[in-house]
Formats: C-alpha cells, structure tokens, sequence
C-alpha cells in the first residue's frame, strides 16, 4: 500500500510502502488526512521495484532514515551494513542539553550502535533553564547531565558557545558553526524544525540552514521535531525510523537530564508523539523527520 497526503497527492511517502494491509490501518491513516491508494507506481519488474525502495533511503548504509526497514519485503534489508560499509558522520545540532537526546536520540543510538559516527552539537549550555541557579550553576549542571546522556548513547558531546534564552543567528555566528560542522565533515546534519514556538529552536534551524546552502549542500540535511504542538509547528514528515527496539536505550539517554523532570516531560509528550508516530507507519514506536530536498530533488505542483 502507498499512502499520500491530501494536501499534497504527488508526495507518496515511501516508508509507508510496508506490509500491512488492515483496514483499521487503511481508516486511521484516511482519518489523518491521508489517501490511500492501491498500487505501487508502474514497475516492470523486481529491479525496477527495488530502485525505488532504495531511492528513499539515500543510501545511508542500508539503515536509511527512511524507515523502509519496517519491511518484510525480502528485497529490503533492516542490516545497517548491508548494502554499504561506510562508516557516515552524523551531526545532530540542538538548542540546548536534551533536544537530540528528546527529539532523535532512538535514532541516534541505531546510527551509533551501527558503528557510524555521530556528535551532538548542542548550541547552549542551558544556562538560562533554572532561574534559581546562576547561569554557571546551570551550565555545569546541564553539561554533565549531557554529557552523561551522550555516553549512554555512544555519541559525542560538542558545545558552540552561545547563551540560552539569547541565541544569535548572524553572518558572524553561521561562520562559528560552520567551522565545528566542517571540522565533523558530516554526511548528514540533522538540526531542529525551524517553524517553532521557541527562538532558540527557530535560530538552531535556522544556523543550520544557512550552514548547509553555504557549503553548496554538501551533506543531506534532515530536521527533527521536538515537544511538536507545544513548540514545534507545522510538521509533516518524509521519514520515520523505527525505534522500538532502542526505545529503553533513549529513555535512558532522556533521564539523564534530570534538571529537566524528565519522567513528566517524557510521558505528558515524547512517549504520546513517539506512538503517534509509530502508529503512522505501522509499529509500536517511531521518531519522525524532514529531509530538506536539493531543489533538483523537488517535486512538482500538481496540474504543471
């Protein structure tokens, strides 16, 4: 089954070309504003079909960010090392200690236990989270709590040096970042969803943005949602990855963050998003993404 937005038909989301089939499926995703549809595109033969599942998965080693690997096609492969033995650099950018770990670290923590590369760069310190502590006091804090939520998940921890509450998007400040993303020399750079309650989330997009036209988009650029309907707006994924099976592995890397009362936080939003998600694409748990297209990679309006 193929499964298309309504507001944009000619946008088929590979990931959901998976086997199920059930009707209570078919009714929840039409209820979300889904079409659904019952033929794949015209394949003339097995060749043809496994270009296409291959085509969205960018390549990444056989555990694309597409979450083709909630297969049971045998011609798709959920083995990271499968189809391709490179070893990828992942940066994953975030406003403050705790937004990867929030926002992907399932995803983070398949990459790492893959044996790809991956190092967080956080843009703050969360100096501003505690306004009873001092923002060094606060800064200590959070630092450890990342660092300790980053060695949970086999990850590196990087910090740019700006302030919370205070972040700066400038000329000056997208060359800053761009010297550390440079000196990682990633593959793919995942940052937060820009259109977001919570400046430091708008900059962080924004800084990545920026970073990745600037170097004539030279890596794949993927944004993640975080606390989606409290602050981040309009998200509407083009990929999904299956976390269920690391799911205890980021809860861990999320308590980590105990300056952040992780238990309510996780409960009251990352656990009900990460269902919703799964529910989407047909498992128990995933984490969603945007992967922002090269402009020769855009698909047409409909009726041009």
């Amino acid at each position: 089954m193929l499964y298309s937005c309504k507001d944009s038909p000619n946008h088929v989301l590979p990931v959901l070309c998976i086997a199920f089939n059930p009707p209570d499926y078919r009714i929840a995703l039409a209820n979300l504003g889904y079409i659904v549809t019952t033929s794949l595109p015209e394949m003339d033969n097995q060749s043809a079909r496994r270009k296409f599942i291959r085509k969205a998965s960018l390549g990444l080693g056989g555990m694309a960010l597409s979450p083709f690997v909630l297969s049971n096609d045998p011609l798709v492969s959920s083995d990271p090392a499968s189809d391709n033995d490179k070893k990828l650099k992942i940066v994953c950018m975030g406003a403050h200690p705790g937004d990867p770990e929030f926002g992907c670290g399932g995803t983070m923590a398949k990459y790492a236990q893959a044996g790809h590369n991956v190092t967080f760069l956080y843009l703050t310190r969360g100096e501003a989270g505690d306004p009873s502590k001092t923002y060094a006091e606060s800064a200590s804090l959070r630092t450890k709590e990342a660092e300790s939520a980053c060695h949970a998940l086999g990850v590196k921890p990087v910090f740019a040096g700006q302030i919370d509450g205070n972040t700066i998007f400038s000329n000056e400040r997208i060359d800053e970042i761009e010297k550390i993303i440079t000196a990682e020399n990633p593959d793919i750079l995942f940052s937060q969803w820009p259109i977001d309650g919570h400046r430091d989330h708008q900059v962080t997009g924004a800084l990545a943005l920026g970073i990745w036209t600037k170097s004539q988009r030279k890596f794949t650029l993927y944004f993640y949602e975080v606390n989606t309907g409290s602050e981040t707006m309009h998200f509407t994924p083009t990929d999904y990855v299956d976390i269920t099976d690391v799911k205890d592995l980021k809860r861990q890397a999320m308590f980590a963050h105990k300056s952040q009362d992780p238990e309510n936080t996780y409960n009251d939003y990352f656990k009900p998003l990460e269902t919703f998600r799964g529910l989407e694409c047909g498992v128990k748990m995933a984490e969603a993404f945007i992967l922002f297209k090269d402009k020769s990679e855009r698909t047409g309006l409909p009726g041009f």
